[in-house]
């Protein structure tokens, strides 16, 4: 609705600056911007007019009262009030009228307000999480998933047709390591017998590997402790080499369908993927469509040799294909090795065509963290070198690291936070504030509602921040009732329930009382009703930057400035009964908007806690 009426006086604006430069006999290109005062006293809406000085041959102060009067003289402008402070003409909003067709349109609308058609008639496709099946989900993945969701929500919200994909990474020599261990230390233990979840058990012989390989670098630097360094770290290479020539043969034979490998692939992934789909069933991450590594790594290999054969591609004299991109300023890539095994973008070039065979899509989106920024500019160069005029369409969602206040976190030294576990542990501190506050009797389940709000504290945390930016992430600080969190939302969402059931109670006894938006007069409240008043925009914005943080300030700004509002200002005892009508209508649109934006960044709503 803001953006509407922001438009409308650009128009306004533009027609009069046309005016005047024809008058003038300016020659000029006109497209006026459109900016924030940075105070709200200054008002709401600033549009600078420094770019006219030069052509009109005056100063922007003066244009500025020059076109205000023009407008001024007209007998077509929306309500509100121009303002000219130095170089700007600004508007300031009527929150009035706003506020009377702004609750008419929450309240037809309800849970569809802040949608809009942006994206109607766009299929898009986006892949997130993407798990390796040789370990559990951990903080990584939580934010991987929480943007996931969030973006698909989002882009939801502005019209497209969404399918969700995953990709589970369940073959290559990582998987291989975590098997090789497994066979040579695991005897006959499973994950029934050790009581574990099955990807946490997979996981420990990952962690085993990479205890093994650092065993056989420490024994074959025996003796060499008086060596220079570059001596050691030759010595440290050909140990790893060594190390890992058992996993890569079992790659071989696994890609060369041997019967005894496959069979304990199968049944380790197994285990693996049993685990993962417990996790995510409890996190609230789901899927359209699964696509697997085996599957598509000979469609890989068989693109990868069809681009040799149109001579994009080139076989190196050590027998790998490789592909050289170094007139793009990026590097040579090899896409096969040199014994015919495929390579994380082998198995890409094929999941990519099939996928778009399964679902022909206007766009793709990879929600992958920002390592890998390098690998997805090789492959969707190498999409566009086989000829495939859709690659044009891909998108990489480049997301910064989460790191823990005391460091980087390290799948193979087993030093990251298992996603399990840290869900566990938020659901055990929101459970035991219910407890502190005697809550217990008002939320119903105790345990479900914990975990509800663990998910938010979690959702909340990990998408407030730009997806580009790394961030720490701080349990503690996550899971506050009070701040800038996720509880702290769900809580205001719970109070704002708690007083309108409470007007419920009473509501016949204001049944022939009208609303009166003019009543809306404390600066508060004028606030309320643009930031609610923006949500359309935000959610549009959201989705064209594939941004989820855009939408977690304004659910802060929302809650704080209700929260300075509410404390300041009676609501059901105000002065008169017009007066309680129009703060509770107003209290029912901040709701509606905190349950609208709750479900796109993955916040349950609770109606008490």
């Amino acid at each position: 609705m803001l953006q509407k009426i922001k438009d409308q006086w650009k128009a306004l604006v533009e027609s009069e600056v046309k005016a005047l430069a024809l008058e003038k006999g300016a020659d000029i290109s006109v497209d006026i911007q459109v900016l924030t005062p940075p105070k709200p006293e200054m008002g709401d809406v600033a549009f600078p007019m420094f770019s006219f000085a030069k052509a009109f041959k005056s100063a922007p102060p003066v244009i500025a009262n020059e076109i205000k009067a023009r407008l001024e003289k007209r007998s077509d402008l929306p309500q509100g009030e121009l303002l000219v402070a130095g170089p700007y003409l600004n508007l300031k909003l009527n929150t009035s009228s706003l506020a009377k067709e702004l609750y008419e349109k929450v309240l037809s609308e309800g849970e569809s307000f802040g949608k809009n058609s942006s994206l109607s008639g766009k299929k898009v496709m986006i892949e997130f999480s993407c798990p390796n099946t040789n370990k559990p989900l951990h903080l990584g993945h939580m934010r991987n998933d929480s943007l996931g969701m969030s973006v698909s929500e989002i882009l939801k919200a502005n019209g497209a047709e969404v399918m969700k994909v995953n990709l589970i990474n369940n073959r290559g020599v990582h998987i291989c390591k975590s098997m090789w261990a497994y066979k040579t230390f695991g005897g006959d233990e499973t994950p029934e017998s050790t009581g574990e979840k099955g990807d946490h058990f997979v996981g420990r012989y990952y962690v085993r590997y990479a205890q093994y390989e650092k065993e056989c670098v420490e024994k074959a630097l025996l003796g060499h402790e008086n060596d220079d360094e570059k001596v050691k770290e030759e010595i440290k290479a050909e140990a790893v080499s060594k190390a890992n020539a058992e996993p890569q043969s079992m790659l071989k034979k696994w890609e060369d369908g041997d019967k005894e490998v496959i069979s304990l692939w199968e049944k380790m992934n197994g285990w693996t993927l049993d685990g993962l789909a417990e996790s995510y069933k409890n996190m609230g991450i789901s899927f359209d469509k699964y696509y697997y590594e085996s599957n598509t790594y000979k469609l890989g290999k068989s693109e990868v040799m069809k681009g040799l054969d149109m001579g994009v591609f080139y076989r190196e004299t050590d027998g790998s294909v490789q592909v050289d991109l170094t007139n793009i300023g990026l590097d040579k890539k090899v896409l096969l090795r040199k014994d015919g095994t495929s390579i994380y973008i082998t198995q890409d070039l094929g999941t990519a065509v099939s996928r778009h065979e399964d679902y022909p899509f206007d766009s793709l989106i990879y929600v992958v963290a920002s390592e890998q920024q390098y690998h997805f500019k090789v492959l969707f160069q190498c999409l566009k070198l086989l000829g495939y005029t859709w690659a044009e369409e891909l998108h990489h969602l480049s997301y910064g690291m989460v790191n823990l206040p005391n460091g980087r976190m390290k799948s193979r030294e087993g030093t990251v936070v298992d996603a399990d576990d840290l869900l566990a542990n938020l659901s055990e501190l929101a459970k035991a504030e219910i407890i502190e506050k005697e809550r217990e009797d008002m939320v119903g389940n105790i345990d479900e509602t914990a975990r509800k709000i663990a998910l938010s504290a979690l959702n909340y945390y990990l998408l407030q921040v730009t997806p580009q930016k790394d961030m720490i992430f701080n349990p503690a600080e996550s899971i506050a009732f009070s701040g800038n969190t996720g509880p702290y939302l769900q809580y205001m969402g719970a109070r704002i329930s708690s007083m309108l059931s409470k007007f419920d109670e009473v509501k016949d006894e204001y049944k022939d009382t009208p609303f009166d938006p003019s009543l809306y007069t404390c600066d508060d409240e004028k606030a309320l009703i643009k930031l609610i008043a923006s949500f359309p925009e935000v959610v549009k914005k959201a989705g064209e930057g594939y941004d989820p943080s855009i939408i977690c300030t304004l659910l802060y700004d929302i809650s704080k400035t209700f929260s300075h509002y509410y404390h300041d200002n009676q609501i059901l005892k105000a002065d008169s009964k017009e007066l309680v009508v129009a703060r509770i209508n107003l209290v029912k649109m901040v709701l509606q908007v905190l349950k609208n934006a709750f479900s796109l960044v993955g916040i349950p709503f609770l109606e008490s806690m």
